[in-house]
């Protein structure tokens, strides 16, 4: 019986760390056009910590962090056949992803 209650212990924390280390920060895409009629996207940071993040369009990817509880700036598409969906954007926590200290904070 103890064993038992051992292994249940056991598992119930390897279930609970899982999925803490599995969770994406909260972050929320913001799409829209710039005057000219370009489609362009900006990232907003919910959380309170930094983040790595990435837009990419069309094979060309911009590095950065983005600082707690703070907004990117737009980046905007260089053709107008481009759409938001063309977009695509990425953030994780900075204190897993080391190698975006060297990118601009915004």
């Amino acid at each position: 019986m103890k064993n038992f209650l051992i292994l249940v212990l056991i598992s119930a924390f390897i279930f609970l760390y899982s999925h803490a280390a599995l969770a994406k920060p909260k972050t929320k895409t913001i799409y829209g056009h710039s005057l000219d009629g370009f489609a362009r996207v900006k990232i907003k940071n919910n959380t309170t910590e930094s983040l790595a993040c990435y837009v990419a369009i069309n094979g060309y990817k911009v590095k950065f962090r983005l600082a707690a509880l703070r907004e990117s700036k737009w980046y905007t598409a260089t053709d107008k056949r481009f759409a938001y969906r063309n977009f695509s954007t990425w953030c994780g926590y900075l204190a897993q992803n080391p190698e975006y200290l060297k990118y601009q904070q915004f």
